[in-house]
């Protein structure tokens, strides 16, 4: 799956939550046998992987505990919001048993100046916040009548496009949900609502290499 630098130094890997055993075994035929100090794996050769919990997921002491709860079944719900769309939906495991995609227009930034581009900064905002409306109404029929029954609201595509739609007073009980992992896709659509699954699913390691 994925991998982004890590600030401090190392990467980021994202690993669906089925191969995590396999993973493991390559870390040690990579580095070497390999002690476990909780969640952080120390091999022979210096290199180490540090792992965290997927969202959603209870709290676990080992990687034992940590596989089991990874694998365990949970219910997921997404959403997904650039400009003027938004694509919403509720996965059980690693398919999706519910969603809906939407599009609205946003006018995009025009170059011109005075007040023609004051005319246009009105009209986009005007946009901006009819659709953050929408995708809330769209967030609160999926997602809310659901909401007691799901792990966690993982969210990604813009920070702000995602932020003006939780601001919604009525997705309170959402937001209390809302995991700190946040999945970089592109304009939300059907396709990119289904792969982003994996990435609400997925465990993530730190790793550094000596």
């Amino acid at each position: 799956m994925g991998e982004r630098e890590a600030a401090g130094g190392g990467k980021w890997v994202d690993v669906a939550p089925e191969r995590v055993p396999r993973w493991l075994e390559n870390f040690a035929s990579r580095h070497g046998p390999y002690t476990e100090k909780g969640l952080m794996l120390i091999a022979a050769d210096g290199a180490s992987a540090e792992w965290r919990t997927p969202p959603g997921a209870p709290p676990v002491g080992t990687m034992a505990e940590l596989i089991r709860a990874a694998q365990a079944p949970r219910r997921i719900g997404l959403l997904l919001a650039r400009k003027g769309a938004v694509a919403v939906g509720i996965a059980e495991g690693a398919e999706l048993v519910a969603s809906k995609v939407e599009t609205h227009y946003v006018q995009g930034r025009t170059a011109a100046g005075g007040w023609s581009q004051q005319r246009f900064a009105r009209r986009r905002d005007n946009q901006a916040k009819a659709a953050a409306a929408d995708g809330a109404g769209i967030v609160g029929r999926i997602l809310l009548p659901r909401v007691r029954e799901m792990a966690v609201l993982v969210t990604g595509g813009d920070r702000s496009a995602v932020d003006a739609i939780l601001a919604a007073p009525t997705l309170a009980p959402l937001v209390s949900l809302r995991a700190e992992r946040f999945l970089d896709v592109p304009e939300p659509r059907h396709a990119v609502l289904v792969s982003a699954i994996a990435g609400g699913r997925a465990v993530s390691v730190l790793i550094k290499e000596s």
